[in-house]
């Protein structure tokens, strides 16, 4: 498949906080690795800025093993069974206890001891790397002790502080916080969950933002880029779970999601669940949903067809658009969405895959088998 993005320009990557939902981040990142974008930045907030790292050190490998054997434990001091027996509202699995004790120790220790995400960052960030890596590297954070949103160039931090700037973004309310470098920060979510205008600022032309939807300031909402800069998004259209929902296995499915997501960008795939690679023109599937609309009206409407030969005018002011409208197409549709969205309501009913790539062909031809 051709690339719809332009390979030949370098991009800045914007990513959002979110807690656990930062996997999608991963598979996300996978997916333009592998297409061979070229990563001039990354600006990112709490788990951003820790995924951003993981970008500038280009370790595919380990960000994908974190997220992938992720648990509650690794982040907070707390035990897995607990947390899952609390997300999962086991009430009468509790050990009352037990649970009294363990918040007893959030109340005394002023909020969750994060005494393992820290050891987590310490052994995985390479300092060393990420100054030697190509990609310019800030993450947003605020700090309480100044009342002010920072972004940190994180490249440029003194020897043996760059762990801490990472944590300090991380700062999410309800943790256990401790005084950084003589102050006190706040999860940067806080004030900037998605910071495009650290990239704007500084002379960026094209961005990627990841989204992840997570709790904070949404800032991007209000933000009017210049008139110069090329904004693109990768977004999820499924549900990512919570933001402190770190499990292994949701992380997995959202990374796989993310990496799917990316290539719908990247390829300029049709779908909202489905991925349909679909390259020729509008004219092209107008006339393709005209000769197979017969096709279509006896595998989803069997026993009902549309009535008669009805002029293109019918189909064009009248049968089209009202079918458009019961498939929630946007207001500005074309027929290469229409036609995306027929596909889609017959993969549906077929229960295909949902992870992998679709030719309009291959879906053409399961209609036409299961008419047989």
């Amino acid at each position: 498949m051709t690339a719809a993005v332009d390979l030949n320009k370098e991009y800045g990557i914007v990513l959002e906080g979110g807690g656990a939902r930062g996997a999608y981040q991963i598979g996300a990142w996978k997916a333009l690795r592998e297409a061979g974008v070229r990563i001039r930045g990354v600006a990112g907030t709490s788990v951003g800025a820790l995924n951003g790292a993981l970008i500038c050190m280009d370790d595919l490998k380990k960000a994908e093993e974190i997220w992938s054997t992720m648990t509650y434990s690794r982040v907070f001091h707390v035990e897995d069974d607990l947390m899952e027996r609390l997300r999962n509202l086991e009430i009468r699995s509790f050990n009352l206890s037990e649970l009294a004790a363990e918040v007893k120790k959030v109340v005394a220790g002023r909020g969750l001891d994060i005494g393992p995400l820290k050891q987590l960052i310490a052994d995985t960030i390479d300092e060393e790397k990420i100054r030697k890596s190509p990609c310019d590297f800030y993450a947003t954070t605020f700090s309480l002790t100044d009342r002010k949103e920072i972004n940190f160039d994180v490249k440029t931090a003194p020897e043996g502080t760059m762990k801490d700037m990472l944590l300090a973004s991380a700062y999410f309310p309800g943790f256990k916080n401790e005084k950084l470098g003589g102050k006190t920060y706040m999860d940067g979510g806080s004030v900037n969950n998605v910071p495009v205008n650290v990239l704007t600022k500084r002379g960026y032309k094209n961005i990627i933002v990841i989204r992840i939807y997570g709790i904070g300031v949404d800032k991007e909402k209000r933000f009017t880029p210049p008139l110069d800069v090329t904004i693109h998004r990768i977004a999820p259209r499924k549900n990512l779970g919570g933001i402190l929902e770190f499990d292994g296995a949701r992380a997995k499915r959202n990374m796989l999601l993310g990496y799917y997501d990316a290539k719908r960008l990247l390829y300029d795939l049709v779908g909202r669940k489905y991925y349909f690679h679909m390259p020729r023109s509008e004219a092209y599937y107008f006339d393709k949903m005209m000769s197979e609309i017969s096709l279509f009206a006896r595998y989803l409407i069997p026993g009902k067809e549309p009535g008669g030969l009805l002029g293109y005018r019918t189909y064009t002011e009248r049968f089209f658009p009202a079918l458009a409208k019961k498939m929630r197409l946007p207001a500005e549709w074309d027929y290469r969405d229409f036609y995306g969205a027929v596909l889609e309501i017959c993969a549906r009913k077929m229960e295909l895959e949902v992870y992998r790539i679709y030719t309009v062909e291959e879906i053409v031809g399961q209609v036409h088998k299961a008419l047989l």
